[in-house]
């Protein structure tokens, strides 16, 4: 079973990951993080303040191969720190076209329940990687609902809890779909 936890940035989605991971679960790296650290380095322009197209583009085909690659490795649970509609959020939030995501959307299906983390005032802070402010984040998240509602998915909103019990209640629920 393939299980998104996703999100606005900063909502805590990384370090409940982390915790899954502690517990044994296969969890998978956020794709768009990754393409980030990779283009700062390389001094590349695929980033969501210089090239956005790029950047949408590899976001797709990396959260694709991602998703190819666990499909065929999974045979339990294995938690994923963003799915493909989180490009298609991306692209409404930029204003970009939609149509090949859309239909990658329709294609590559993850569980029906995915869990999103809501904006967290308390614990959000930017970094390198993550330049939004928290208004941003609360308009990610609101976008993220939709867009995981309008590709069929039911979306769980994940308590404000510690970490712990953030994990015990996405396990809870995993276990009952």
């Amino acid at each position: 079973m393939l299980v998104v936890i996703s999100g606005g940035p900063g909502a805590g989605k990384t370090t409940v990951l982390g915790e899954l991971g502690r517990r044994g679960y296969k969890c998978v790296a956020e794709a768009a993080r990754q393409i980030i650290q990779e283009q700062v380095r390389d001094g590349g322009d695929a980033l969501p303040w210089s090239n956005k197209e790029l950047y949408c583009e590899l976001m797709l085909e990396r959260s694709i191969a991602s998703y190819q690659e666990q499909k065929i490795a999974s045979g339990s649970v294995t938690f994923f720190d963003r799915g493909i509609p989180d490009t298609l959020c991306y692209a409404r939030l930029v204003g970009l076209p939609e149509g090949g995501i859309v239909e990658a959307c329709r294609k590559y299906r993850y569980a029906r329940r995915v869990f999103l983390a809501p904006p967290w005032r308390e614990i959000y802070a930017t970094d390198e990687e993550r330049k939004q402010d928290f208004a941003e984040a609360v308009k990610t998240y609101e976008v993220m609902a939709r867009v995981y509602e309008d590709c069929g998915y039911e979306a769980v909103e994940i308590p404000r809890l510690p970490v712990i019990e953030r994990a015990d209640f996405i396990l809870s629920m995993v276990s009952s779909e």
